[in-house]
């Protein structure tokens, strides 16, 4: 056996040392995954009944709260990308898809088709919710995503059931500079979407945000006050939010919706 003071004996203890934390951060990592997993889960949830008006800013509900709300007023479907119709449910577990993973892995996304939004890959399919209410379908919600200044911007959109009219906005994850570009998270700001409109009267996606202050929404209903001090962020949300209003993103979905066979 080996001095306590040898080199030899040094190295074989902090290996040792090393194999055992390893071994706990792994089962550490493995036994808590499931709870990651649904808290995951449960923020998205909230930010898509934040994006639809359901939930309040700041608001203090408990988990089980929003799952309630949730239950009760959201339909999870996915949307195929290539033919613009609902994936049938029983084909994937929309409730338990994951956007975000899918884009990433080759089995279950593709190269994405040129864009500004800085967008490479894309899943095949897309998250969309049918929010509830007591004479059916009363708005529609669907994630959103792009190259902001600093990483990828991730957000969920709120339509009216025109299609086309927003009713609300919430971007969840993005690193865009504290109070400059980072204001695309402030509620207030978000709050200017309501009433504007994501298409011209072509159905063309036009919502943008531009530089300097818009004009209330029945006045200049295709356009959003910009950030000040944040072009490239406010250039970003505009191009992140056409491309996924576009045939590339949700519009073909968009266009059956509105006819009525989106459903």
């Amino acid at each position: 056996m080996a001095a306590k003071d040898s080199v030899r004996y040094t190295v074989g203890f902090a290996a040792a040392v090393c194999v055992v934390c390893a071994l706990l951060v792994a089962g550490a990592s493995v036994a808590l995954q499931p709870r990651q997993d649904a808290n995951a889960r449960l923020y998205m949830q909230k930010n898509v009944l934040l994006a639809a008006g359901l939930v309040k800013p700041g608001a203090d509900l408990t988990e089980t709260e929003l799952r309630r709300i949730f239950d009760e007023r959201i339909v999870v479907r996915l949307v195929d990308f290539a033919t613009g119709e609902l994936v049938p449910a029983e084909r994937v577990d929309a409730a338990g898809f994951d956007q975000r993973r899918a884009r990433n892995d080759p089995a279950t996304s593709r190269v994405a088709p040129p864009n500004r939004a800085g967008i490479s890959r894309m899943a095949n399919y897309g998250l969309v919710y049918f929010v509830k209410g007591p004479g059916g379908v009363e708005q529609i919600v669907i994630a959103v995503e792009g190259l902001g200044m600093w990483g990828t911007i991730y957000g969920f959109v709120a339509l009216a059931p025109d299609a086309n009219t927003v009713l609300g906005l919430t971007y969840y994850d993005q690193k865009e500079t504290p109070g400059l570009g980072g204001e695309i998270g402030n509620p207030t700001w978000q709050g200017l979407w309501r009433g504007r409109k994501a298409f011209d009267e072509r159905w063309e996606p036009r919502i943008t945000v531009i530089k300097g202050s818009a004009g209330p929404p029945e006045q200049d209903p295709l356009r959003v006050d910009g950030l000040s001090g944040a072009t490239i962020t406010s250039n970003a949300v505009t191009r992140l939010m056409q491309f996924w209003l576009s045939d590339d993103g949700y519009g073909r979905w968009l266009t059956r919706f509105r006819e009525g066979t989106g459903t």
